[in-house]
């Protein structure tokens, strides 16, 4: 059952080995990344460690991407069929923790088919930049995994022990291994993506099912004795997660910390505490819906402000009444009740209240929370036909048919991912007021050389969001390949205005300033550029050559080193870092450079002329 699991989605998932990179974030973590391009080395590593990506540290994330560069290249197909075959593995090791806690074979088969076949997975696999939901989901599940070992082993223990106390307990328990490496799964989940900060509450929702570990008020703990040992266990059972809510205090730090710093709170600004919770009743419904009818998904879904009193009203009546009636049956099913606390809690991190970016939700946070609302439906379903006479027909049928159903509508979802401009289309067709999808697309029709098309979506996405300043950016950009300098001058300044630490307008306000012979401005633009991002090898390349041309040679030297240091494989950056070193006179050092210049680019006509001079003026025999 396992093997026909992983077949079946790795076959569903393949499509995805043909489709390109999304210009939305798969640069700023892969193909634009020089850290990542150059693959695995303990440089890279450090680095991964050190600094975050894209507001995030997530450095494991990180070193997966190196792994595939190393393997792969910058070639999409190599990305995208790492992210099948994790996918794929986390769909089988969810059916491994299903029928591992419970027994039941074929309802967690069903569990583990839709959560991999749903498309509301397609974001986080079809999306190579969303690597961080399968390496978390991985190292997540394997978390439950060795936990479930550790606490069935435990039960066991110390029912034997109950049954003959006289016998003396071993000094180093079996089960201890299995909790250490739960803990060490947890540490690398979380350094996957802190959105597993949740996961200690997830081990307590196992405990009270279907482990059963949480001590029952009935029969001898009415006693004095058995109120005592109630506490006891209750308290170990608290006690024992605590090293995982400590992990888990570490890792929200660090990522509150590291969003700040770059800046992914500023949407706190405009959306106050009430818009904030109002959205995020209504999400927690938006997403069941996703879930029950999975059509009309996008890649971004605009915040749309404030939602309507009755709806927030209404979802608050919803959300009260599920949690009510889960909490009454919970004796009777209480599946329901972990199901559900498991959906609304892990998705807490991600909802909302606290808000990162503009968006409203986004269907790669379903991930690894609908697993408890899988988990629900399935049991529930079963317990509610178990007693039909023809159930042992009905329910595999029923479950055969939305597993068909959801992996022809995955299919259909995977087309829409197949390069940039087919996926921002589709999620302007499926959404209001998208100014992301816009801006997007007019990057996507950039690179195909339809600037008008672009400009006129760039300007669409300023309409709909004046202080939007990746749009600014963008338009400016296409302005100065028009010509249009000044008003190109205008947008950047704009972007810089409402994004101050943002490098790459500061970079190319550096560029176009220069043209215009507004040397000591440039100069300015791109030190403020590497200042924000030290690791921006043009920003220092023409940095340097500003810095040379007014004859700051020793200045200019140090900025053309950093540049090699951050692209070792810059044959320009060689060359001017030559005629930099030859005219302070240093003609050995000089020539070193123009020979790894022509090394690395052979026909580099200008390197070759440089190095014939300085030859000559160092009286040395030119080889051949």
């Amino acid at each position: 059952m396992a093997a026909l699991l992983m077949a079946v989605t790795i076959a569903l998932y393949w499509p995805t080995t043909g489709h390109d990179f999304i210009s939305f974030d798969d640069g700023e973590y892969i193909f634009a990344n020089p850290h990542v391009q150059s693959g695995l080395s303990w440089q890279g590593v450090r680095w991964a460690f050190l600094y975050p990506v894209s507001c995030n540290w997530h450095p494991l994330t990180v070193l997966s991407h190196m792994l595939d560069c190393q393997m792969f290249g910058c070639r999409p197909w190599g990305h995208h069929l790492t992210s099948v075959l994790l996918h794929a593995f986390n769909a089988v090791l969810v059916f491994a923790l299903l029928r591992q806690m419970t027994g039941a074979t074929l309802r967690s088969l069903f569990v583990a088919a839709l959560f991999a076949v749903h498309p509301l997975r397609v974001e986080s696999v079809a999306w190579v930049a969303e690597r961080k939901d399968l390496l978390c989901g991985f190292f997540s599940v394997l978390t439950l995994i060795f936990y479930v070992r550790y606490a069935r082993k435990r039960l066991e223990t110390e029912r034997r022990e109950a049954k003959a106390p006289e016998a003396a307990a071993p000094v180093t328990r079996p089960y201890t291994l299995d909790y250490w490496l739960a803990l060490f799964c947890f540490a690398l989940g979380l350094m996957s993506k802190p959105m597993l900060v949740t996961w200690p509450f997830v081990l307590l929702l196992l405990d009270y099912w279907p482990l059963g570990r949480m001590p029952k008020p009935e029969g001898g703990m009415k006693t004095e004795e058995g109120r005592r040992q109630k506490g006891d266990s209750s308290s170990f059972i608290l006690r024992e997660k605590l090293p995982f809510f400590l992990l888990a205090a570490c890792s929200s730090a660090v990522t509150f910390a590291v969003q700040r710093q770059g800046g992914a709170f500023r949407a706190v600004q405009d959306l106050p505490i009430g818009m904030r919770c109002g959205n995020a009743l209504i999400t927690y419904f938006r997403y069941l819906a996703k879930l029950l009818w999975p059509t009309d998904l996008a890649v971004y879904y605009p915040h749309p402000g404030h939602w309507p009193l009755g709806m927030v009203l209404l979802a608050g009546a919803l959300m009260l009444g599920v949690s009510a009636l889960v909490l009454v049956q919970r004796r009777q099913a209480p599946f329901l009740l972990m199901g559900w606390l498991w959906y609304c809690g892990t998705l807490v991190p991600v909802i909302g209240l606290v808000q990162v970016g503009g968006q409203a939700m986004a269907d790669r946070y379903t991930y690894l929370p609908t697993l408890g609302v899988l988990i629900l439906a399935v049991w529930e379903a079963y317990e509610l036909t178990r007693h039909w006479r023809y159930h042992v027909v009905a329910l595999p049928v029923a479950g055969v048919a939305a597993i068909v159903l959801c992996f022809a509508l995955t299919r259909q979802q995977l087309e829409h991912w197949r390069n940039s401009e087919a996926l921002f289309r589709h999620a302007l067709e499926v959404t209001q007021n998208n100014y992301l999808a816009h801006n997007s697309l007019g990057t996507a029709l950039d690179a195909k050389g339809q600037v008008d098309e672009a400009i006129s979506h760039y300007r669409e996405a300023l309409r709909l969001k004046p202080n939007y300043p990746e749009a600014h950016y963008n338009l400016g950009n296409e302005l100065a390949k028009q010509g249009n300098i000044n008003e190109a001058i205008r947008h950047y300044q704009e972007a810089i205005r409402l994004k101050p630490d943002y490098a790459e307008p500061r970079y190319n306000l550096g560029l176009v300033l220069a043209r215009k012979g507004q040397t000591d401005e440039a100069i300015r633009q791109f030190q403020a550029a590497v200042r924000v991002k030290p690791d921006y090898a043009d920003a220092r390349f023409n940095l340097a050559l500003l810095l040379a041309m007014r004859g700051q040679t020793h200045e200019a030297i140090s900025e053309f080193q950093a540049a090699i240091r951050l692209r070792p494989g810059d044959a320009d950056a060689h060359n001017y870092l030559g005629l930099t070193l030859a005219s302070e006179g240093q003609l050995d050092k000089a020539i070193s450079q123009y020979q790894e210049a022509i090394r690395l680019k052979p026909d580099y006509a200008e390197a070759r002329n440089n190095l014939s001079r300085a030859l000559e003026l160092s009286n040395a025999p030119a080889a051949r």
